[in-house]
């Protein structure tokens, strides 16, 4: 079931590094809050919290958009505070540096879902959800929470890329998981160590000399959608891509 998930576009991706390679996010983060705990009473408190949230028409519209489990809707959201909007066609060089990376990280939150197997919030409280999730959510687990981990994730790639927009970066990440506890898919703390998770899997990147070059790539490839590029940057750029359609040219 949680494998499910991704669909077949993204498993046709070949990840910078699979999944034995990353870190183990059970050895990682702690064990979720028991529910008769005080860091369970905090969870309660923004549950709380995440329904007065429904009542602002325009946060609980967000909320809903976060919910939508694809890159490409994930992606969207993140246009404003990157500067560009980015696609497969536009951007190809900042996309594939996501979908990968993406594609890479999303697969050390299956072993903790399922280690825990954590109760939801809408189930504990018999509840709805501010969204349509419910049958694909009902008895999947609640930690780590997969959408935060992609926000966050998501921020961190993009604050590389375009360093100067970190801070509007970052801001919506947060919100992208916030967003899960307004909907009453996760709780706080399922947020919170999502976030931690995601940026252990942002280090692990680090090892794969693939994304590194991806990420210059996408950070020349930024800089001349936005221009800023420098002449010798550009002409660099079409000499790599005038090569590699040779290559493909080639070995057809």
């Amino acid at each position: 079931m949680l494998a499910s998930g991704v669909s077949a576009q993204q498993a046709a991706v070949t990840p910078y590094l699979p999944v034995e390679q990353m870190p183990d996010l059970i050895k990682c983060l702690p064990a979720p809050p028991a529910f008769d705990s005080p860091e369970f009473a905090y969870d309660m408190m923004r549950y709380t919290w995440g329904k007065q949230q429904r009542l602002n028409p325009e946060r609980a519209a967000i909320a809903r958009r976060d919910a939508v489990w694809s890159y490409e809707a994930l992606v969207a959201e993140f246009a404003v505070p990157f500067g560009l909007e980015v696609n497969r066609e536009a951007t190809p060089e900042i996309w594939k540096l996501l979908e990968t990376s993406l594609t890479t990280t999303d697969a050390i939150r299956v072993a903790p879902k399922a280690h825990y197997l954590r109760q939801r919030p809408f189930e504990r409280y018999e509840d709805k959800l501010l969204t349509d999730e419910e049958d694909e959510l009902r008895g999947e687990g609640s930690y780590p929470s997969g959408h935060t981990m992609r926000g966050w994730m998501c921020a961190l790639l993009m604050a590389e890329i375009a360093p100067e927009h970190a801070d509007t970066l970052f801001a919506r990440g947060w919100m992208y998981g916030e967003s899960r506890v307004i909907v009453g898919a996760h709780w706080q703390s399922d947020v919170d160590a999502s976030r931690v998770a995601a940026s252990i899997g942002y280090c692990a990147l680090q090892r794969s000399p693939e994304f590194r070059e991806q990420m210059r790539r996408a950070q020349t490839e930024y800089k001349e959608k936005t221009g800023q590029a420098s002449t010798i940057e550009q002409k660099n750029t079409r000499k790599t891509r005038h090569g590699s359609r040779k290559h493909r040219v080639k070995r057809h």
